[in-house]
C-alpha cells in the first residue's frame, strides 16, 4: 500500500510541483542581425555590411485565422544587431521577425525571401533558454558595388 501511494506521489504530484517551481513570465530574447545586400547576391558575401538604426518587428499571428494577435518593434544598434523583448509565450501562434525599415536610401529594398525570419517563442517546444535567433534578414543595394563580380565568381562552380 506504501509503494503503491509513493508511484502516485512519484507519478501525479512531483511533476507538477517541478513545473510549479519554474519562473511564470519569464521574458524571451529574440536576437537578429540586419545587413545590406552590397552585391545583391542573395545571402551575405565578405562584402556584406550591417546596418545600424534598421527598424524590425516581431509579429505573432493566430495559427487559423492569420490576424495578427501580437507586435512589437525595435531598431539595430551600431553593429547591425537587434534584441527585442518578448514577455508573453505565444504557443501556437506563427510568429517572424520582420524587416520594416532601413536607413540607408541606397539600401532600403527588403530582399524577398529574406526579409522574415520564423522565431519559435513558446516554452512547451524542449528549448530550455529564453534566448531566440533570427536569421539575418536583409536590404538589397539600388546597384551592386564595384568588385562584386569577382567576388561572385568564387561561389560558382568550379566543374562548368
Amino acid at each position: 500500500m506504501a509503494t503503491r501511494l509513493f508511484m502516485l506521489f512519484a507519478l501525479c504530484v512531483l511533476p507538477a510541483l517541478v513545473t510549479a517551481g519554474r519562473p511564470v513570465g519569464n521574458p524571451f530574447f529574440v536576437r537578429g542581425r540586419v545587413y545590406c545586400d552590397t552585391c545583391r547576391a542573395g545571402f551575405e558575401t565578405p562584402a556584406t555590411t550591417y546596418i545600424p538604426g534598421a527598424r524590425v518587428r516581431i509579429e505573432c499571428k493566430d495559427r487559423d485565422s492569420l490576424q495578427l494577435v501580437y507586435s512589437i518593434e525595435a531598431v539595430t544598434d551600431s553593429t547591425g544587431t537587434y534584441s527585442i523583448r518578448v514577455d508573453d509565450d505565444h504557443q501556437d501562434q506563427l510568429c517572424d521577425s520582420v524587416l520594416v525599415s532601413s536607413p540607408q536610401a541606397d539600401c532600403a529594398s527588403a530582399d524577398p525571401g529574406r526579409d522574415r525570419a520564423r522565431v519559435i517563442l513558446t516554452r512547451y517546444n524542449g528549448l530550455l533558454t529564453d534566448n531566440r535567433f533570427a536569421n539575418a534578414m536583409g536590404f538589397l543595394k539600388d546597384q551592386p558595388l564595384s568588385g562584386c563580380t569577382e567576388l561572385l565568381k568564387q561561389y560558382q562552380d568550379d566543374d562548368e
